[in-house]
């Protein structure tokens, strides 16, 4: 039973990326719910798990794929008051919480320029570069976690990298991280 409540220390950073990828706060929260319905489930086996938020990432991924990337018949609309009022959960959170080095240094860089960038970006390369980035997965977890190849997901994240690096260039330029 105790191996269910350390599930639990993961909640915040998978909602986090279920926000991210379904760009929608009610399509993340049944993303998370169904992702530690599947953990539970699994863990009903008793089986061990070597590193359970690699795992609990991997079921998100997978369940992501098939439920909400494949099934997706029109194009999803942003809703901007709730990923304001998201955005300003991350702000609290970050005040009452401490948090690793990566979610730092990413939540300063979170303006509304940046966060348009990442969320422009195709499903794919913005799933790598959340769980690179922000999550701080290696390649090789994230591998395993999106079911690719290494080198996949290494291109991936260079091109994802790239694209926001075009995406962003008169942010750059706006706040001197490139001159004219």
């Amino acid at each position: 039973m105790s191996r269910k409540h350390n599930l639990l220390v993961h909640i915040d950073a998978l909602y986090r990326s279920a926000v991210y990828l379904t760009k929608n706060e009610t399509n993340a929260d049944d993303l998370v719910q169904e992702t530690f319905l599947k953990a539970f489930k699994f863990l009903k086996s008793d089986k061990e798990i070597d590193n359970v938020k690699a795992w609990l990432f991997k079921i998100l991924m997978n369940t992501f794929i098939n439920k909400y990337r494949k099934d997706k018949r029109e194009p999803s609309l942003v809703d901007f008051d709730s990923v304001e009022s998201f955005y300003g959960s991350l702000e609290e959170e970050a005040q009452m919480s401490p948090i690793t080095e990566n979610e730092a240094e990413f939540n300063k860089l979170l303006d509304d320029d940046v966060k348009k960038a990442l969320e422009g970006l195709p499903d794919d390369f913005r799933m790598v570069i959340l769980l690179s980035t922000v999550e701080g997965f290696s390649y090789k977890e994230i591998s395993k976690m999106v079911d690719c190849p290494v080198g996949t997901v290494m291109s991936r994240i260079y091109r994802g990298r790239k694209m926001l690096k075009e995406k962003l260039a008169d942010y750059a330029k706006k706040y001197g991280y490139e001159s004219e």
